[in-house]
């Protein structure tokens, strides 16, 4: 098998690959729609974080693919749905980097609360300005944190240890953690917090989640942060609210259009712009999440590719499989219609397969079954199972 990795992944993700006999091929930055077309053939495995977008055009130049590593936490960057309709398995690192991204966090939240900004530019211009002019403690202020998932819950905790209360707003219902508070609303969080910092998934209804209405009903002085995803807040919004001095200040890790590669040229209205913080999308650019991610998401493509598991999959239906013990296994991928796993028995049985285990999980409109045989299948077989109606995949591992 070949894979190809995209965008300067932990070198761990190579040699994990390599081990089990994939041949890989690596590459700084990120390619655009026909660069990612022509690259993939023959490619087996592609390997990307946020900045490459995998779009259904692009899989329809990549016939041989079978699973993409989102090195990452968000995966809207590719079209999971004509994934999954092309037989092509997505794995991401939902977890790997938390630590990581709420580290950030903390950090430009005191930066941004005691002016640290301003204070280091005016040093670095030969300025002494020693004041304690909007200088603040976090102890005693209160943090709203917009998404409560991974990132946000542990967020929370930390805060609270450094003495901040904490409330949250999220639109599905979610377990509060120590003595975080959970708002009915993102109004009702605005009105209250003195930090506000999102942290939403990148699903496309959070597009425009944050505009001047929202910015104009945070608390004077307050300040802002955004290290989830460009495209759900406007910027020009932002900018004129800190100009203005409602805020006093903000911190941004994501853009709605970000460079390529590192080195590119970087534009925004929030250049040059008084305590605010900008940084390249480095929330989980620390060398030990990027380990964990190379290593997480690596192992999930081994497994699914050595032994057709599944779980975490955010676009296969989820099975937890173990290598086989002496047996042949394959996979079959399908639409979830009424009898296909009789279907798929069936055709086993007319061809004398004898069955040793299998397991079918289900998604949505997907269906997927596995199953360990006690012979190699025929090409009879096959063919058979290949050419039922429903199928999407049929794959053989040993």
């Amino acid at each position: 098998m070949r894979a190809l990795l995209l965008e300067n992944l932990h070198p761990l993700a190579t040699t994990l690959l390599r081990t089990d006999g994939i041949d890989v091929t690596s590459r700084t930055g990120a390619l655009d729609e026909d660069e990612l077309g022509a690259a993939l053939a023959g490619v087996q495995v592609l390997g990307i974080r946020s900045k490459t977008q995998v779009t259904a055009e692009v899989l329809d130049q990549a016939p041989d693919l079978l699973a993409i590593g989102a090195f990452c936490i968000g995966t809207n960057q590719i079209d999971l749905t004509a994934a999954a309709e092309r037989g092509i398995a997505v794995f991401n690192a939902p977890f790997s980097n938390t630590r990581s991204v709420v580290e950030l966090a903390l950090a430009e939240i005191l930066s941004l609360t005691r002016r640290m900004t301003v204070l280091d530019k005016a040093l670095h211009a030969g300025v002494w300005d020693k004041s304690a002019d909007g200088a603040h403690e976090v102890r005693g202020r209160t943090l709203g944190i917009v998404g409560y998932g991974n990132i946000g819950t542990q967020l929370s905790v930390l805060a609270e240890a450094l003495g901040m209360s904490v409330v949250f707003y999220d639109s599905a219902e979610k377990l509060a953690l120590g003595n975080a508070r959970r708002l009915t609303s993102l109004d009702e969080l605005l009105e209250v917090a003195d930090v506000v910092t999102l942290h939403v998934d990148g699903r496309s209804g959070n597009a425009g989640l944050f505009g001047p209405a929202q910015f104009a009903k945070m608390r004077p002085g307050s300040v802002f942060l955004n290290l989830s995803r460009g495209f759900v807040v406007d910027y020009a919004g932002l900018r004129e609210h800190i100009l203005s001095g409602h805020l006093a200040g903000a911190a941004v890790d994501v853009y709605p259009v970000e460079p390529k590669r590192r080195g590119d040229a970087f534009e925004s209205e929030l250049r040059e712009l008084p305590n605010v913080i900008l940084t390249p999308h480095i929330g989980g650019s620390t060398e030990e999440a990027q380990e964990a991610i190379g290593q997480f998401v690596a192992t999930k493509l081994r497994d699914y590719l050595l032994h057709g598991a599944t779980m975490l999959s955010p676009n296969l239906p989820p099975l937890a499989l173990e290598a086989t013990s002496g047996s042949h296994r394959l996979t079959h991928l399908h639409r979830n219609t009424p009898g296909v796993l009789a279907g798929i028995n069936r055709v086993f049985a007319e061809h004398d397969v004898n069955i040793e285990a299998q397991m079918l999980g289900t998604r949505g409109d997907l269906g997927y079954v596995v199953t360990d045989v006690a012979a190699p299948l025929g090409p009879e077989v096959c063919t058979a199972l290949r050419t039922m109606p429903q199928t999407i995949r049929l794959r053989t591992l040993s």
